[in-house]
């Protein structure tokens, strides 16, 4: 069903495109508060009005518009990169050591290898340029919903620092992996696979790494004496730069941003530009998962739906069992190992990021599906994955009893009664001599006027006694 309502609105030039914008804002807004309503994450409801407002029911943007705004997703990547970096402070990567490295490396390539296998060997017609992709995604997790529990119930312990841990060092190993499997990819296509044409993309991400930390240095030095909004566009201009810039070698801005944000958190030791940033894009973010659900294509959806739903099973128990078998090497306590992969389903912002670009490299008649699978599969994570973390914190012990039902009682007062006004207390009562001296007005030390020409010797300000102060 596509009713082409935007042909009531089309022709009007620069007003075209402006009110396809607003149509977007507005819609991303209205059920991102439906979602909330429904305690699920804002992306679910971005992508949900994409759906809505797609050419698959509504069809309220013009697909010229939408093509022309692809650029979009380069910056939001850049953007959702640049967040990630400052996780990696070079006191939480000693403190962590290699047993958080360890464990992020089995669960992650596990997932992939896992999607990998199951999706070439069961879907031969889609080819294993997808299925390749398709691992590489599965490797990424979104850390959003996690932390928003952790701080919900202000959960503690190994548990907690493991897992937190894991989930930013997750979309490194993401970013990498989607790195070689798109290099290898794109020479697959060309029909023979040249060691040269893998070696090139791999230079430029490396080359991109040099920039990225050098421009964490020269922020650094820019940032000396500006005020915030000097700062804001600094760091927006350079997250542009650098994303355009690798849009012109045909390679994710993902790495390169992710080492500006860790380079700049480094050496400046400063996160509130990472505040000032994340005030500012949360219109384009909207945009681009908006985005992401227009061009969700349901013409192939049994096709969809029977990928997807593999996906979806086999990246869960790669997480899972990569996570255990990771603990358990690195003689991690029985919570952790038993609970760590359940907190690691939620799959979002990096993920959605990468299956554009998968959709970009492969052929347009699977390219669709391949971008489709991510957004299904991602809105079903988001669903899930508060649960499920939930459920990992409270077996683990990280959420105690005291802070379950505190919260729980939280909740219900807020839902369910009036909030109680303190009862004001009456003031003492005064002996005469006290009422007296508080009436009569006390000498001042100072009197302002008697500076000012023509001298002045009226009072007109009054000083209390130092009791009655």
């Amino acid at each position: 069903m596509s009713l082409k309502l935007y042909e009531y609105y089309e022709g009007l030039g620069g007003a075209t495109i402006l009110i396809a914008i607003a149509i977007m804002f507005l819609a991303g807004f209205l059920f991102s508060r439906i979602t909330k309503l429904l305690k699920l994450p804002n992306v679910t409801g971005y992508i949900l009005s994409g759906i809505l407002i797609g050419p698959f029911v509504l069809d309220l943007v013009s697909p010229t518009i939408l093509s022309n705004m692809s650029f979009l997703s380069d910056l939001a990547l850049g953007f959702i990169a640049f967040g990630v970096g400052k996780f990696f402070k070079k006191e939480v990567i000693k403190a962590t050591g290699g047993r958080v490295i360890l464990i992020t490396l089995m669960e992650a390539l596990l997932a992939g290898i896992l999607v990998t296998v199951v999706i070439g060997v069961c879907f031969p017609s889609l080819g294993w340029n997808f299925a390749l992709l398709l691992g590489a995604i599965a490797t990424a997790t979104a850390p959003a919903s996690t932390l928003m529990t952790i701080k919900e119930f202000n959960a503690k312990g190994e548990f907690v620092e493991t897992l937190l841990s894991v989930v930013a060092l997750d979309d490194v190993v993401c970013l990498l992996a989607f790195t070689f499997a798109s290099s290898l990819v794109e020479a697959l296509e060309k029909g023979s696979v040249n060691i040269s044409e893998i070696l090139l993309p791999i230079g430029y991400n490396l080359l991109f790494l040099v920039i990225g930390f050098l421009a964490g240095l020269l922020l650094k030095v820019l940032m000396k004496g500006r005020s915030p909004n000097s700062r804001l566009i600094l760091a927006v201009a350079f997250i542009s730069l650098i994303s355009g810039a690798c849009i012109l070698l045909n390679i994710s801005p993902l790495l390169s941003c992710m080492v500006f944000g860790a380079s700049y958190v480094n050496f400046a030791k400063d996160e509130k530009i990472f505040r000032y940033v994340d005030h500012f894009s949360p219109p384009i973010m909207l945009l681009f998962f908006v985005m992401s659900g227009m061009n969700m294509d349901f013409s192939s959806f049994m096709t969809i739906g029977l990928v997807g739903v593999i996906y979806f099973a086999v990246r869960l128990i790669g997480k899972y069992f990569g996570a255990y078998f990771g603990a358990l090497i690195t003689k991690s306590e029985k919570k952790t190992r038993i609970y760590l992969g359940f907190a690691l389903a939620p799959q979002a912002g990096v993920a959605i990021g990468l299956a554009f670009m998968g959709q970009r490299m492969l052929p347009s008649s699977i390219g669709d599906t391949f971008l489709s699978i991510i957004l299904c599969s991602s809105v079903l994570y988001e669903m899930i994955g508060p649960v499920l973390a939930k459920t990992a914190l409270v077996k683990s012990g990280a959420i105690s009893k005291e802070a379950l039902e505190s919260g729980k009682k939280k909740k219900e007062e807020t839902m369910f009664s009036l909030p109680v006004l303190p009862v004001p207390e009456e003031p003492p009562v005064k002996s005469a001599e006290e009422e007296k001296t508080l009436e009569e007005p006390a000498p001042l030390s100072h009197d302002w006027r008697k500076e000012r020409r023509g001298g002045y010797r009226f009072q007109i300000a009054r000083q209390r006694n130092d009791k009655y102060k």
